[in-house]
């Protein structure tokens, strides 16, 4: 039949034989020539052709009858073999899954016993020449027995062969959709490159040169050969896969070529920002000099010494962000997109932190002039926090709860220890405000503690 390993090579086999009706008709007319042929050789002692009667020309005509039938279940089988092949080789292409590869060995088993049906067939065509003249009835019976046993094989095969299709429905659907996705698939990512490469010429033409983006790309071009390769040579799954990895990358590559004009100018003003930051923060730092020399006329040590380093400490780190803007802008200049934007991050840490410590000397003497003057103030404001949380807790309850009691307690006596170093000649302002703080937390995390457990309870 096809061409399944070890199949016999497709023969040709001998025509139906001429219809018994015209064939009869034809010996009729002939009659008259023949006799008037045959009898001067009988005559002349010569022999004559022996002549078969109506029995003979009917089982001839019910062995070509089961000739042809016998043919066309050949060619059914053949056919839907042929069919069914297609649906195994879409499977196979897509699906590695055990259930495809039983399928594939069952077709091929089916495809055994098609080629020893197919064999008997030909055979019993072979054995047989019904278009003799000689052919006796005998032969003519045997031959169509012969040939309908070989129908009926046929027949039977072809049945299992479509039961076989029918089971395979799942599969096939599930193999056809993905083939279906394939196609769509492989265009979106040649369609995606064409869009990443266009948005590069688009950059290129406004001066930016894209490097680092050309280079991604670059690395795309085989992929996109496997691609025009097709799903032939490496595979439905692995070509639908390379496919989407193809379309999503040069997807994010276009995205970032398309932003890159908009990021230049981002690290435009950013350069620019940040330098006049630097600046400002140059003349504030110099500030800071008599603000510490303020804090140590009229305060205690303890209120200013962990300030000491504040404005060494802001010049050097004001000197370091300005050397790092000098390198971001080489880097811009240079379009190193990405060392150029690191750069200025690094910058402005260096600036967040030298405002910070600044802005900690003014703050500093601030505060410490505000509980100068008036420390009642922060005590009340302590105070007030202690009797809401010890409020909160009692709510509901005629004892607290000694997980909530215990550390607001604690809270009223570093209250009152802060209040007593308030005493004596040169107070310790700033470890009194460390402590009120201190307790300020303390009672906000029973509070917050009191609040979660309360709120899990309903």
């Amino acid at each position: 039949m096809t061409a399944t390993p070890g199949t016999p090579a497709k023969r040709s086999y001998p025509p139906a034989a001429v219809p018994s009706v015209l064939r009869d008709t034809l010996t009729l007319m002939s009659l008259p020539l023949l006799a008037a042929l045959a009898l001067p050789a009988a005559f002349a002692g010569g022999g004559t052709r022996r002549w078969f009667g109506g029995r003979a020309e009917s089982q001839r005509a019910e062995a070509q009858a089961a000739k042809d039938a016998a043919a066309a279940a050949f060619y059914e089988l053949d056919t839907a073999q042929r069919d069914l092949r297609i649906s195994i080789e879409t499977i196979s292409a897509v699906d590695d899954s055990p259930a495809a590869r039983r399928a594939v060995a069952d077709f091929a088993a089916l495809g055994g016993r098609i080629d020893e049906v197919s064999q008997h067939y030909i055979q019993a065509v072979d054995a047989h020449d019904l278009d003799r003249d000689d052919l006796e009835a005998a032969t003519a019976a045997r031959a169509r027995g012969e040939l309908n046993a070989a129908k009926d094989e046929l027949l039977r095969v072809k049945q299992e062969l479509d039961r076989f299709g029918s089971s395979l429905g799942p599969l096939l659907g599930k193999a056809e959709t993905q083939l279906a996705r394939l196609a769509p698939a492989v265009e979106r990512a040649r369609q995606a490159l064409l869009g990443a490469s266009n948005a590069l010429d688009a950059v290129r033409e406004n001066g930016l040169r894209a490097d680092d983006l050309a280079a991604r790309l670059a690395v795309l071009s085989p992929e996109l050969t496997k691609l025009n390769q097709g799903a032939g040579q490496h595979g439905v799954a692995p070509t639908l896969e390379r496919a989407e990895r193809v379309q999503r990358e040069a997807a994010a590559i276009r995205a970032e070529a398309e932003r890159l004009p908009e990021k230049a100018a981002e690290i435009d003003h950013r350069l620019v920002s940040l330098r006049t930051r630097a600046q400002a923060l140059t003349t504030r730092a110099g500030q800071v000099d008599p603000v510490l020399s303020e804090l140590r006329r009229r305060f205690s040590a303890a209120c200013w010494q962990d300030l000491q380093q504040v404005p060494a400490q802001a010049q050097e780190n004001v000197r370091q962000a300005e050397l790092k803007l000098r390198e971001a802008q080489a880097a811009r200049d240079a379009q190193r997109w990405p060392d150029a934007t690191s750069l200025l991050s690094t910058v402005r840490a260096l600036l967040n932190t030298t405002d910070e410590a600044v802005s900690a000397a003014g703050d500093r003497l601030t505060r410490l002039n505000a509980v100068q003057k008036d420390p009642q103030q922060e005590i009340e404001r302590t105070r007030f926090a202690i009797r809401d949380a010890q409020r909160l807790a009692m709510t509901g309850r005629t004892t607290p709860d000694p997980r909530h009691a215990r550390p607001l307690d604690d809270a009223v006596a570093r209250l009152e220890r802060a209040i007593g170093t308030l005493e004596g000649r040169h107070p310790d302002y700033w470890h009194f405000l460390t402590e009120t703080e201190a307790v300020r937390q303390t009672v906000g995390r029973v509070v917050g503690q009191i609040r979660e457990e309360r709120g899990g309870a309903h």
